[in-house]
């Protein structure tokens, strides 16, 4: 695990200090701003673990470079960032997310880029990393709204985690998922509800959710191949954001 060198947090920041799992994605750069907005300090976390989109994490530190213009107000709150390696999880995984495949779907109704128990192993890295870091808060952008039909991305996974986390450590941290019940075109309005247009334009234009890392074609909703299912996913969200127009 890297970081940047940094004091520990004060026993006030312990208590309203949060963790956000950040890929460098819509959903968790939006997760982002929410966590800015509401808690004191804020801290991120992301992983390689051998995705085939492994460009997303040169887009986490575009992004993180540019959210305290983006939002202002809230600058100061952010704290910083950290990189764990779990390469054995892209080594067990065969799926279209950690190898050259096609996208499809399987026998099970899920698509193959499901990568099994990523994200209850990404939260209990980022619990341990809270632990040591004394936060209590650990955010992240997962849904069971506009998703891809993943079993841990849904609510009633996360709450579970949460209880686990909880007896396995002896601690009370607190799981946040804001976008949960959202979709797309939500999520799009969330991000210009928190930090109006200049965290809306930094989350279209310095994100990447597309599952291929496709980084030279861009469209009005950012950059993509267009044509898997996360670009798919976030172009009808942000098509159905921009015809409802400005509030």
């Amino acid at each position: 695990m890297t970081d940047a060198p940094h004091a520990s947090p004060t026993a006030e920041a312990a208590q309203d200090g949060a963790l956000v799992l950040f890929s460098g994605g819509q959903d968790s750069a939006t997760t982002l701003g929410w966590a800015l907005a509401r808690f004191p300090r804020v801290e991120t976390v992301g992983f390689a673990y051998g995705q085939r989109h492994a460009v997303e994490l040169e887009f986490r530190g575009r992004f993180r470079a540019a959210l305290p213009a983006a939002l202002s107000a809230h600058a100061g709150r952010l704290g910083p960032d950290h990189m764990i390696d779990l390469p054995a999880l892209g080594a067990l995984s065969e799926t279209a997310l950690t190898r050259a495949s096609e996208i499809a779907f399987g026998e099970s109704g899920l698509p193959n880029t499901f990568v099994p128990g990523r994200n209850l192993i990404f939260l209990a890295f980022a619990a341990a990393l809270a632990y040591r870091r004394g936060l209590r808060h650990v955010a992240l952008g997962v849904c069971e709204t506009d998703y891809s039909g993943y079993p841990d991305c849904r609510d009633d996974t996360i709450k579970a985690m949460q209880v686990a986390l909880n007896l396995g450590m002896d601690r009370r941290f607190v799981l946040h998922a804001p976008l949960m019940f959202l979709d797309k075109a939500a999520t799009w309005s969330l991000a210009r509800d928190i930090g109006g247009a200049p965290l809306l334009a930094a989350i279209r234009d310095l994100t990447l959710s597309c599952y291929l890392g496709e980084t030279t074609t861009r469209h009005d909703w950012g950059v993509g191949c267009g044509t898997c299912p996360a670009c798919g996913l976030r172009a009808r969200g942000w098509a159905r954001f921009v015809a409802d127009g400005p509030r």
